[in-house]
């Protein structure tokens, strides 16, 4: 039996299902809310290579390499996807990433409450002792929705990768420690309830 078995996170504004191969349409359909593919500083599928990168995700989840999500928004529509991966079963750690949501639930509660889902996830069911967040450092929204969180910043992976365009990405690496998940939980319960 893997470590990270597939599982549902429901909350009040987000719920997290397994990433299933009849999600492709309903994900094509998301991405193309924001044409998010477009974005040169990070990966994520266009409409027309969705089903293969669903394909290739399950195809690591097989693996025990990777947990991927379907995320809806409250009223049950496909509004993006996120992923437990970088997994290291031996030290209990993941990373949450892959992550892209459809413009029309982006500046939402839905963003907080899937991190609180799967940092709850890591840190009280699967025992983890760290997770981590990477990111373009150029992609300053992901990097601010991060530290927002409550992430430490550990540190810039200089020309850590080969982007599609050829350019070489700086990876902005943050994490928190199974010893501040008891304060970035009541952090992000608090963004949660606060009146807006």
């Amino acid at each position: 039996m893997s470590w990270l078995e597939p599982v549902t996170l429901a909350g009040r504004h987000a719920t997290l299902v397994p990433l299933a191969a009849e999600h492709a349409v309903g994900l094509a359909d998301a991405v193309r809310d924001g044409e998010l593919w477009k974005l040169w500083y990070t990966t994520i599928p266009s409409p027309d290579a969705m089903a293969d990168a669903v394909h290739a995700r399950l195809a690591l989840q097989a693996r025990g390499a990777m947990l991927p999500f379907t995320v809806l928004d409250a009223q049950g529509r496909i509004a993006g996807m996120t992923t437990y991966m970088n997994v290291d079963a031996t030290h209990r750690r993941v990373e949450i990433g892959a992550t892209w949501y459809a413009r029309r639930v982006q500046r939402t509660p839905l963003n907080t409450e899937c991190k609180l889902m799967l940092l709850g996830h890591a840190f009280d069911a699967l025992d983890c002792i760290a997770v981590e967040f990477r990111t373009h450092r150029f992609n300053t929204q992901s990097r601010r929705a991060i530290e927002r969180l409550g992430a430490q910043l550990d540190g810039v992976l200089r020309a850590h990768q080969r982007a599609a365009d050829g350019t070489l990405r700086d990876t902005a690496v943050y994490s928190i420690t199974a010893a501040e998940w008891p304060t970035v939980r009541s952090h992000l319960r608090w963004q949660l309830e606060r009146p807006r």
